[in-house]
């Protein structure tokens, strides 16, 4: 593997995963095997100091009951009968002469003249000899006895240390496939866990032009990387949604502009080939600002709808009267309504506030109350009524029309959209998606119930108090 190959590598969120991994449980391993280590070591060397003490007392009660001679007799009898390894024993007589000494044939190694210069004391003092290459040592624990007599007994540590020995052998022997064992959890668990991003990038790079239908797959782990992937889906699918409803606006806006762009320029062409009449041209001049007018206004209401929609838009937010705001716009619109014998009747308390936009929901209200006009036959009804539900302002806009067939009730909201019953009024298509929209930004929904002849009821639910921020 190549030098910058290696470099890649070590910059891969995997390879640093597993490096951490196996490197955490390899340490982990390594510091319960030094613990365990050294609660073993202490307990062998704290049972070996007791063996001794526990012998030199024996020994020393012995002397003390039958003097030297049971002392001797005693220590002879072990090494006749005795199986285990016995200990060293060394009695001494005044300036710390060797009068009787027992050691075992395989502790010749130690150098026993350094115990001459142990001093004579009545508690019990510790000493240590080491042996050659220093591989073991001689543990010995002396007493001073009556008589100016000194007790010495001792044990080698070489079965503590073979003991240790083993121990690390052993670890040594495990040690290798642990870490075999560590660098492979590591790299499992590292692969375990990058499983969502790896399936975020395969998702990320298989998008392209005309294709926004991939998704993450989701491993309900509920983890974060879960969570992560359900809200990568849920923002691809809002991308999927402004997308085609762009381009179905597109759509729309082109074939929509053709028709007045078309008269636009018949208009100026029939004023072009009058002989230049001022009439005509006047004529043409007031039809293109007409048509003008209703480019400019779906313009307009087209980039309303999308701020609202995108959440961009801005909303002059107060306290508004919603008795005062229903009243003012059917005040403008009951002449309308008069022409066709449609009464418009309102009905709210005046104690109703909503924090809102005033400008905002008049469009709403008109747009609503527009429709309802239009689609309303001669001598119907229009009621607007307001009341409060729960921590919500309901307004709900109710007419005697000719109502929406269920199969258009889904689409009305869509931008440009016409139902079959509307083409023969005048409108852009863009009246009710405006409402929506502006409802929304307001955290508000709008909803509709209607019945082909019978009519159709707008419900707007806006939020009564002034969280909007």
């Amino acid at each position: 593997m190549s030098l910058r190959s290696l470099k890649q590598l070590r910059k891969k969120i995997g390879f640093r995963l597993t490096v951490w991994y196996s490197g955490i449980f390899i340490l982990s391993a390594l510091f319960l095997f030094a613990l365990a280590y050294f609660f073993l070591s202490s307990s062998l060397n704290k049972q070996d100091y007791e063996a001794i003490q526990l012998r030199l007392e024996e020994l020393s009660a012995l002397y003390q009951t039958g003097g030297r001679e049971l002392l001797e007799r005693e220590v002879t009898i072990e090494k006749k009968f005795e199986k285990k390894i016995p200990f060293f024993v060394r009695l001494a007589g005044r300036e710390n002469k060797t009068l009787f000494l027992f050691i075992p044939y395989q502790w010749v190694e130690f150098d026993i003249k350094q115990l001459e210069k142990v001093p004579f004391n009545t508690t019990i003092t510790w000493a240590r000899l080491p042996g050659k290459n220093n591989r073991n040592v001689l543990e010995v624990a002396s007493i001073s006895l009556s008589n100016d007599y000194l007790l010495q007994v001792g044990k080698s540590t070489e079965d503590r240390e073979k003991t240790l020995r083993h121990f690390r052998e052993i670890f040594t022997a495990v040690m290798v496939p642990l870490i075999l064992f560590g660098f492979a959890g590591g790299a499992f668990l590292a692969f375990r866990a990058l499983r969502p991003i790896r399936h975020l990038i395969s998702t990320v790079r298989s998008l392209g032009p005309g294709r926004m239908d991939a998704r993450v797959p989701s491993l309900q782990t509920g983890d974060e990387l879960d969570e992560l992937a359900t809200l990568f889906n849920g923002m691809l699918e809002k991308i999927e949604t402004l997308i085609n409803g762009m381009r179905d606006s597109l759509d729309n806006v082109a074939h929509d502009l053709r028709t007045p762009i078309t008269r636009f320029r018949g208009t100026a062409e029939m004023a072009l080939q009058s002989d230049q009449n001022p009439e005509i041209c006047r004529e043409a001049l007031a039809d293109c600002i007409e048509e003008s007018e209703r480019m400019l206004t779906m313009l307009n209401t087209l980039m309303d709808i999308s701020e609202a929609v995108t959440g961009v838009m801005k909303l002059d937010l107060k306290s508004v009267n919603v008795s005062a705001l229903i009243e003012g716009v059917a005040e403008l619109y009951r002449y309308v309504a008069e022409d066709k014998g449609i009464l418009v009747h309102t009905l709210a308390s005046n104690d109703l506030y909503l924090t809102a936009d005033p400008n905002r929901m008049r469009q709403v209200l008109a747009n609503l109350l527009d429709n309802a006009i239009k689609y309303t036959p001669n001598g119907g009804r229009i009621d607007i009524e307001a009341n409060h539900s729960g921590q919500k302002i309901v307004i709900l806009v109710k007419d005697t029309g000719i109502g929406i067939h269920p199969e258009e009730v889904s689409r009305i909201w869509d931008r440009l959209y016409r139902c079959d019953q509307s083409r023969s009024q005048k409108g852009l298509g863009l009246g009710l998606s405006l409402v929506k929209a502006i409802v929304q930004a307001h955290k508000g929904q709008v909803k509709v119930f209607s019945e082909p002849g019978k009519g159709s009821t707008f419900t707007i639910s806006l939020p009564s108090d002034d969280h909007l921020s």
